[in-house]
């Protein structure tokens, strides 16, 4: 008896499968690369947790498998893959001062300070997810509303989207910033009169910054940890991560060490330091048994919509005398990229007003003449176009990683911020595939909802959990169930180079799959869809996570 404990154990805490195991009696679904919908009810992973059949009823496995699942004629898929999001970002949000479901300004001055009184230390009050907009608030917060909350203690909270942050007069003055302080290229500090209001945009965020502590290892290991919790309880079984640092790199090498990395991450360094101090000459080989790989480079061109950080071609229509922000000159733009692809690194890059969509596509559309092999040039977000940019993107193979919950989020202050005139390339999904580019959807988490089904619910609908607005925002620009999900499995993998491995349940590729509570494809409404409950999670044909 205690051998067979013994063995059991062992089979359970194993990184990889041990054996063939035969998965049966299940309502199997997968997408091939053609976008064809497949059927099976039975798949066997391979002792490498690998895909050896996908079997129609009736039908045998090739020989006798030593381990079996039954299905219980539950729905099978593949585990999908966030082309987009910051995996120790959710972590951290999961952790510390979450601000993104309050509704009001007094609602996050309230749970501030039963926060601050409930966690005495660290001395610094970390967090994120504030949303003026949301609020309703008309203008951003300011230090004074911090400071109404907290008195003695700084407090830093990014925005929502991560292109702003919130400081109270303790953080500006441990972070050394005041009257004279000046609004640094990429950035800008508001001000009330001459001082600093206590809101810091895109670059100017590392004024305070600096000063805040770097979290301890142990508390970058319980992030991680916590991350791929959310993601395996979502059903995703890999991501892109947009902006690894070398401590993010560092933590996820040690999980996978240890035999506790279990989701693949596809890592797109911050900045081009980054990326040559871990990768060095190359894109780095797949690391514990295909779950960590660096493929490329994460630059960004402007911020954000909400904070007013995007770049346009045109001024704000609410507010006429503000364009955006331009990170980069077109010259330092090319030459970073440069250095990046002539190493082979994939070079991935933000932009979400037109203007910046328009610097990266003259961007690739230079480069790709001396670098002619298959880049896959990547635009993330994408959300902004001028429609006669719309067609560039197919040239160069230009991949757009869009997030539809940004749509479901953002409709009513994009038509505030642009004006109805200028909505015609707004998170365009449809004209994309019109157009033949290919199409990758994530999330942007912790920014939105890491849940995919909020995703595919959003781009078939083009409405918010709401159901606003009614018929959708620009309905035209809906995509099908099968061409949403694509995105999530495969145009997700083939985004980041992995179309080889993962994004679908085919021979020979990973046997990464979910069981959920319904049957999305048989005529699921986006309401039924954004409701779906992950039953069950397998990375390489063994359980990571169960609904308990």
């Amino acid at each position: 008896m205690k051998k067979i404990l013994a063995a059991l154990a062992a089979l359970l805490l194993a990184p990889a499968v041990l054996a063939e195991v035969h998965v049966d009696n299940v309502n199997g679904y997968s997408l091939a690369a053609d976008g064809q919908l497949g059927r099976f009810n039975a798949l066997v992973v391979d002792d490498a947790g690998k895909v050896k059949q996908l079997l129609q009823r009736g039908d045998k496995p090739a020989k006798r498998t030593e381990f079996r699942i039954d299905g219980r004629g539950r729905t099978l898929i593949p585990g999908l893959f966030d082309a987009h999001g910051h995996v120790m970002g959710l972590g951290f949000t999961a952790l510390q001062l979450d601000l993104s479901e309050t509704r009001s300004l007094a609602e996050a001055q309230a749970k501030i300070a039963a926060y601050a009184a409930a966690n005495p230390s660290p001395r610094w009050i970390v967090g994120r997810g504030w949303n003026q907009e949301k609020w309703g608030l008309g203008r951003f917060p300011t230090a004074a509303d911090l400071d109404k909350m907290v008195s003695g203690r700084p407090v830093w909270l990014e925005r929502i989207d991560g292109h702003a942050s919130w400081a109270n007069s303790e953080a500006m003055k441990e972070a050394g910033v005041n009257a004279q302080s000046v609004s640094p290229p990429g950035g800008k500090i508001e001000k009330i009169g001459r001082n600093p209001s206590g809101i810091f945009i895109d670059a100017a965020a590392q004024l305070v910054q600096k000063a805040v502590p770097e979290p301890l290892p142990r508390s970058r290991e319980q992030a991680l940890a916590k991350a791929q919790e959310i993601m395996h309880s979502l059903g995703l079984t890999a991501v892109a991560d947009m902006g690894t640092s070398g401590e993010d790199w560092l933590v996820m090498r040690r999980a996978g060490d240890a035999g506790r990395l279990n989701i693949r991450i596809l890592s797109y360094a911050a900045g081009i330091d980054n990326l040559l101090a871990v990768a060095g000459t190359g894109p780095t080989p797949w690391l514990y048994d295909n779950k960590l790989r660096m493929v490329g480079v994460k630059f960004y061109t402007d911020g954000a919509l909400g904070s007013r950080g995007a770049w346009l071609k045109q001024p704000y229509s609410d507010s006429p005398g503000e364009r955006g922000l331009t990170f980069m000159s077109d010259a330092t733009l090319k030459n970073l990229m440069s250095r990046a692809a002539m190493d082979g690194f994939q070079v991935a890059a933000h932009a979400i007003g037109d203007a910046a969509n328009a610097q990266l596509l003259d961007a690739f559309e230079e480069l790709s003449g001396t670098y002619k092999n298959d880049r896959r040039w990547r635009i993330e977000h994408a959300q902004i176009v001028d429609p006669v940019d719309l067609a560039r993107f197919a040239q160069h193979g230009i991949i757009a990683s869009m997030q539809p919950v940004h749509q479901a989020s953002d409709w009513r202050m994009t038509e505030a911020r642009l004006g109805p005139a200028r909505l015609g390339g707004a998170y365009a999904w449809q004209s994309m595939i019109r157009n033949k580019v290919p199409l990758a959807f994530g999330s942007d988490f912790p920014v939105e909802s890491p849940n995919p089904f909020h995703g595919l619910a959003v781009a078939i609908s083009r409405v918010d959990a709401q159901g606003q607005p009614p018929g959708g925002w620009m309905p035209d620009q809906r995509v099908s169930f099968n061409q949403a999900f694509m995105a999530f499995t495969h145009g997700a993998a083939y985004a980041a180079f992995a179309e080889d491995r993962i994004g679908a349940l085919d021979r020979g590729k990973m046997a990464d799959f979910i069981f959920i509570d319904r049957d999305i494809f048989a005529g699921a409404t986006p309401e039924q869809i954004r409701e779906t409950k992950v039953l069950e999670t397998y990375v390489g044909g063994r359980k990571v996570w169960e609904r308990r």
